[in-house]
């Protein structure tokens, strides 16, 4: 479904910006949400700008919402959707984790419990519906555990099984729709700001933003971003532990 709605969680993200100008390029049809009515209207006036056909915005906590099933339908609205992103989360401080338990379970439910619910309800409504893709951004993070950050990586880690899952799921049953996870590595955001950044693992927003846009297209239920990532981590994951955790990775 070219023409319909694209419906952005987490639309103030330097991923989801980059990725709403490429739509908005295209004239599409956006709706976008976040927690920053200020900074969504900011990024609403940027793509009305750049060719969106139309732009809406709708304030909100989505890791904090009682009823996803009910707003999903809210800022749907009846209307087709050709996509539904999924590209909200929280890097989170590993070392505050460890001790810190309320701390880490806020982490994990804001990039796992609540990303998952999200999820189950927009899968749901595009079976229903008999078209578009969910595209939900995860991490390399989630492909082994790492002692730099394995809160996060666990909460990825399930989140990946997740999406797969309801991809296997629509598949399975023909219905049209479609579910894509798209695993980027290191990416210079405001997330990462607090990380030293350089060299050739790292990759800007918009390349992610580009790989969601081709998993919204066509493609396997996983995507790297940028593609070599497969490799990489590949190589990481049959590493025996005897020589893994000898690396502070």
């Amino acid at each position: 479904m070219k023409d319909g709605l694209v419906l952005i969680l987490g639309a103030t993200s330097a991923i989801a910006e980059a990725t709403a100008r490429l739509y908005a390029k295209d004239g599409a049809s956006l709706a976008l949400v976040g927690r920053d009515p200020s900074r969504l209207a900011a990024v609403a006036a940027d793509l009305r700008a750049r060719g969106a056909a139309q732009v809406e915005t709708h304030e909100a906590d989505l890791a904090a919402r009682p009823a996803p099933a009910r707003d999903l339908a809210d800022w749907v609205a009846g209307r087709p959707a050709q996509a539904i992103l999924l590209l909200y989360g929280t890097l989170g401080d590993q070392a505050r984790a460890e001790t810190d338990i309320d701390y880490a379970r806020e982490v994990l439910a804001v990039n796992f419990v609540s990303a998952a619910e999200w999820c189950l309800v927009a899968a749901g409504l595009l079976e229903a519906q008999g078209s578009g893709a969910l595209v939900v951004v995860g991490s390399v993070a989630g492909d082994r555990g790492r002692q730099s950050n394995y809160v996060y990586g666990a909460a990825k880690a399930g989140l990946g099984v997740l999406v797969q899952g309801l991809a296997h799921r629509l598949s399975l049953r023909r219905s049209g729709a479609r579910a894509v996870l798209v695993k980027p590595g290191f990416v210079d955001t405001p997330m990462t700001d607090h990380l030293p950044k350089g060299g050739p693992l790292w990759s800007k927003p918009e390349t992610v933003a580009e790989a969601v846009r081709a998993a919204a297209s066509s493609g396997g239920p996983v995507r790297y971003a940028p593609g070599w990532w497969r490799l990489v981590m590949l190589a990481i994951r049959l590493a025996p532990a005897s020589m893994f955790h000898r690396r502070p990775l």
